[in-house]
């Protein structure tokens, strides 16, 4: 279809997807009320569609009082989707400081690796401003087939505006048939841009990715109604179907130096270089660097701590075992530490050889953020508590009993070892 200059009707033309029957059109406006992405105004008493807002989802055909003054062909919204055979992109966000990709860009270059074999496709990653030599090689290493390096002085520092523009000109020059991100501050405020850019759906924070063997769709699996159940959502007319995933869910596969990949240098245009924003400086916010997600090993206090007096005990466990600490929602929230420190679903994501959960209950909010811990140690007064059904040692008791008891041992067990070093030695 198409606007005539003359009139700003929409013309038929053959396949069109969506018609407006102006002849039978008595401009309502139910139509407008109805649309969910503001895509048709009445001009002249008769509904007009904007092609590039519309999504064939067909409300307006639906709630029409003469239904059949809206038409919504099937061909069309089959032809909504992009090739079957399309690659399966990663957008390669970048480390403000270092420039070097973030882990969760790593960990889905190994998913999409495996999605894209199910598809029988090709890998991509997006890297935006950074420099392709070290970068490129990096991605190409934990997974990409193909690295679309996307060069300019106006794109070194992130800007949502811009990087959004590249991203949707490439996906529409390209056509991959998935796109994936991170659950990171980036992640979150650059794909939604690039979704009603593209005019497809997004599923944020997933936690699992996987291919639908009967229809090849992507099943998109997210916590949903507060954490209490997940739920699976597919895209089956836009595409690139878009999902970000939250850091530390997924595995890190090992790099891979001798992998070979391709690299794809582009030139962005002009017009994608537009930003109502001036980039002046980059500081990190003062005593930020707690990164729960390079732990090894946590020690987490829970709401069952009672008040500051128990997190401390906690922190001094944590020291003793030379451990990161973390906390649960309910922790922070009263303001016994600051947000970085806590994990869950509205936190970090984490993934250490060791997670000592003290005084946690085990609200599936909190479990989604470390149930994929090697080895969890739970302490808890009530033996029916949630979090043992997830740890691998289970300690019925009060915390205030035995995290002193713990910290007074390992403290023996140190002073020991420094005594036994400092015999050897004389």
């Amino acid at each position: 279809m198409r606007r005539d200059a003359g009139t700003g009707y929409i013309r038929r033309m053959s396949n069109p997807g969506i018609e407006i029957l102006h002849e039978r059109c008595t401009g309502c406006g139910l139509c407008v009320k109805a649309c969910p992405f503001g895509a048709i105004t009445i001009r002249d008493r008769k509904a007009v569609v904007d092609l590039d807002a519309c999504t064939l989802c067909g409300a307006c055909a639906s709630i029409c009082r003469r239904q059949s003054a809206v038409r919504i062909s099937a061909p069309e919204r089959a032809a909504a989707a992009a090739p079957a055979d399309g690659e399966i992109w990663v957008f390669a966000e970048r480390d403000m400081k270092t420039g070097a990709p973030v882990p969760v860009t790593l960990e889905l270059l190994g998913l999409a690796a495996d999605l894209a074999a199910r598809r029988k496709t090709r890998t991509g990653a997006v890297l935006v401003g950074a420099d392709p030599t070290t970068a490129a090689a990096t991605l190409i290493a934990y997974g990409a087939d193909r690295v679309y390096a996307v060069r300019h002085r106006a794109l070194e520092q992130y800007d949502d505006q811009r990087c959004a523009a590249v991203l949707t000109r490439l996906i529409r020059e390209h056509q991959p048939q998935i796109l994936l991100g991170g659950a990171t501050a980036v992640g979150r405020a650059l794909l939604p841009r690039v979704a009603v850019l593209t005019h497809t759906g997004l599923t944020a924070d997933c936690t699992e990715l996987s291919i639908d063997p009967d229809t090849g769709l992507l099943l998109q699996t997210r916590p949903a109604f507060g954490g209490n159940i997940l739920a699976t959502i597919t895209c089956e007319q836009r595409r690139p179907q878009m999902a970000t995933v939250r850091p530390a869910v997924l595995p890190r596969r090992a790099p891979d130096p001798d992998r070979t990949g391709e690299i794809v240098a582009c030139v962005p245009a002009d017009s994608d270089l537009d930003s109502d924003v001036d980039w002046i400086d980059y500081r990190p916010r003062a005593g930020h660097d707690l990164d729960l997600r390079r732990a090894e090993i946590i020690v987490s206090a829970g709401y069952g701590c009672g008040g500051p007096d128990g997190v401390r005990l906690v922190a001094e466990l944590a020291d003793a075992l030379g451990a990161a600490l973390a906390a649960t929602r309910a922790v922070v929230d009263a303001g016994w530490l600051p947000y970085p420190h806590q994990v869950g679903q509205t936190g970090t994501t984490v993934q250490p050889k060791l997670y000592v959960a003290c005084g946690i209950s085990g609200a599936v909010q909190h479990l989604v953020g470390m149930q994929n811990s090697d080895t969890i140690v739970a302490v808890n007064r009530d033996a029916d508590a949630p979090i043992f059904e997830h740890a691998d040692y289970a300690v019925v008791g009060d915390l205030f009993d035995i995290v002193p008891e713990w910290c007074r041992q390992l403290h023996a067990d140190t002073g020991a070892r420094a005594q036994s070093m400092k015999t050897h030695l004389d």
